[in-house]
């Protein structure tokens, strides 16, 4: 096992203090959004070795997955990521036309999809999936979201969100959830306010998470969590952000069918160990809860362990590391340590 030097991202959205005292350093006025461990060209990590350090993808080669520690103080933008056809054909339509990787104008940064799982650390809000027809129709009639729920009614979901979207600035609705007053405290008209009306809004707590597959719009309001995801950053936004927003790109990528609940519940595998269920064959992830012991021999290629409660031995809060294939670690006392592989 190895110790991982992770990369920080310091996006305009990310809170001050929460990755900083995970790491166990002096908060310094940045915004800290998120913190890497990966191969991917955007935030490539270090292996701390006894020789000094090495890149992760020399010591381990190309992961196929990205773990992240993302902290979010103001709401992320609503957005969707795509399948890795659309990823090829988006990169490839990119390159053509000449828009550099680093370019703010760039949308597909690499060809492959980006399915997430976020797992809460803390309490995290996120607006996440749509609900039915039936249940938007009826909560618009309740609280006199006529406009909204004339257009669902009488166009459906997809014309619904094109509408919104495409048109405007809105005069929003009264008698809105707190949550989507601040955002339109912070975006007055946005339409993507009245998309945000008829999706799942979740509070999850800590161990709880989100799945995000490849056309699931979604956006992060607030909290502190663990991301697992392909390694990608193929991201296709449509509100709330000063970064690059395409409508038309979003709503061919979007999927405009409704989900019963977006939440991921945690399953035993035995006692201290939990796996999350994914619909995706690209990443695992478990979360183990150490209070004596525990013995972790990798048989994948590579794994990533981070520990982001308590002191269990090997790791520490805010500490990182790669084992490959074959080699073990022993944990041992309190704590709580994700393990994260590739399966693809």
């Amino acid at each position: 096992m190895q110790l991982l030097r992770g990369v920080v991202q310091h996006y305009d959205w990310g809170d001050q203090q929460s990755i900083p005292q995970f790491l166990g350093v002096e908060p310094d006025a940045k915004p800290w959004a998120e913190l890497w461990f990966g191969t991917h060209r955007s935030g490539p990590s270090l292996v701390k070795t006894s020789t000094g350090n090495q890149s992760l993808e020399q010591y381990a080669g190309d992961l196929s997955f990205l773990v992240k520690i993302i902290a979010a103080a103001k709401p992320l933008s609503l957005q969707t990521h795509p399948t890795d056809e659309q990823a090829q054909l988006g990169y490839q339509q990119e390159n053509e036309i000449g828009i550099p990787l680093d370019s703010p104008l760039r949308i597909y940064k690499d060809i492959s999809a980006k399915p997430e799982l976020l797992i809460a650390m803390s309490p995290f809000e996120a607006i996440c999936g749509f609900r039915s027809d039936e249940e938007n129709i009826e909560l618009c009639k309740r609280f006199g979201w006529n406009a909204l729920g004339q257009h669902l009614a009488d166009d459906g979901l997809a014309e619904c969100v094109r509408w919104a979207l495409t048109t405007g600035p809105h005069s929003l609705p009264e008698h809105m959830p707190a949550w989507a007053g601040r955002l339109a405290n912070m975006y007055p008209g946005n339409g993507g306010i009245l998309v945000a009306l008829l999706m799942h809004h979740v509070k999850l707590q800590p161990g709880q998470a989100l799945y995000l597959g490849a056309g699931n719009v979604h956006a992060y309001l607030g909290g502190t969590g663990l991301e697992v995801m392909a390694s990608s950053d193929n991201v296709v936004r449509a509100a709330f952000t000063q970064k690059k927003v395409d409508i038309d790109e979003f709503l061919h990528v979007a999927r405009m069918v409704p989900i019963t609940t977006p939440i991921v519940e945690a399953v035993q595998q035995e006692p201290g160990v939990w796996n999350y269920p994914v619909e995706t064959q690209r990443f695992a992830a478990q979360r183990i809860d150490v209070t004596t012991s525990h013995h972790i021999r990798a048989s994948h290629n590579a794994e990533i362990l981070v520990c982001t409660a308590g002191n269990a031995g090997s790791l520490t809060m805010g500490q990182a590391a790669v084992l490959r294939n074959g080699e073990a670690v022993s944990l041992s006392g309190n704590g709580t340590v994700f393990r994260v592989w590739g399966t693809r």
